[in-house]
């Protein structure tokens, strides 16, 4: 006798089981409550009614009912053109996204003993990650007989610090990690 096992495939899609994307807002015969609080296609509040009579309204306005806040009790639905719905919904999600700015932690590697030039040189890399709107990860390795001299290190993340106060503020200090200090550098909030 064998057993069959019934699975629920709504969010896939094709022979490879791919997602697709969920729907925005249930519409029309989607809605699954029995009573629904109705907003006009002006705007208007129609009240507290079943499925069935928002149905029958926004036919009757050529339109779509759509649950715009399924989560309030009744749940609020809207008579509008659903596709135009859609379209605005994509329209500002794709405007909020364009918007954002991610932060990338960059990473400048120092030694204790680093020449001063190259230090000006790493100095001015910072500059650049930091007016990027960029994190900037400051390692400063050990190796050897290194570890005896830590101060070193030390001296230079402080001397660091010092320089960038005005553009950056401090989001890790410097600390000891295994063989390595670390110190992380933020740039400020544009005003």
């Amino acid at each position: 006798m064998e057993t069959i096992i019934a699975t629920d495939n709504n969010n896939m899609n094709g022979k490879f089981g791919r997602r697709r994307e969920p729907e925005l807002a249930r519409i029309n015969t989607f809605i699954r409550v029995p009573e629904v609080r109705v907003v006009g296609a002006e705007g208007e509040m129609l009240g507290v009614m079943s499925v069935s009579e928002g149905i029958r309204l926004a036919q009757e306005a050529g339109l779509d009912l759509v649950e715009v806040s399924p989560n309030a009790v009744p749940p609020v639905c809207k008579i509008l053109d659903y596709g135009k719905f859609k379209y605005e919904t994509q329209k500002k999600k794709n405007e909020a996204k364009k918007n954002q700015k991610i932060v990338q932690l960059k990473e400048i590697k120092l030694r204790p003993n680093i020449d001063s030039h190259d230090l000006e040189t790493k100095k001015k890399a910072v500059t650049k990650f930091l007016g990027a709107g960029d994190k900037v990860k400051l390692t400063m390795r050990f190796r050897g007989r290194e570890m005896a001299h830590i101060d070193i290190g030390r001296t230079i993340l402080n001397e660091l610090t010092e320089f960038y106060k005005e553009s950056s503020k401090i989001d890790l200090m410097p600390r000891m990690e295994g063989k390595q200090m670390i110190m992380i550098l933020a740039p400020l909030a544009d005003k």
